[in-house]
């Protein structure tokens, strides 16, 4: 069996800031010939606009292969956890539930 030479690898850094994440509930996904766009949004209860928190700018290879990589890691997680359900109605949630707020 061969080692890898060290020299070949990689190094990723991964700030503070970065590592925190952006937590997004809703991503919205477009497409040229060259390139795949999508935009991770927040949606929050009540509220009538949303932002974009973040983009990611794609070749259309790298979209098919993001899209492989996560399926994979999904098979892997429900072969621990179990199925993820996904409602039938998969409309934007404007309305979270819960008691609403009063001033």
């Amino acid at each position: 069996m061969e080692q890898q030479n060290n020299d070949n690898q990689m190094q990723i850094e991964l700030s503070e800031e970065i590592a925190e994440g952006i937590f997004s509930n809703l991503a919205v996904i477009t497409h040229s010939n060259t390139e795949f766009v999508i935009d991770f949004i927040r949606v929050m209860p009540g509220m009538p606009k949303a932002k974009v928190k973040s983009r990611l700018i794609l070749t259309p290879e790298h979209a098919k292969r993001i899209a492989i990589a996560l399926l994979d890691n999904i098979e892997k997680y429900e072969a621990i956890n179990g199925r993820i359900k996904i409602q039938e109605d998969a409309s934007i949630p404007m309305q979270f539930g819960g008691p609403t707020a009063q001033a």
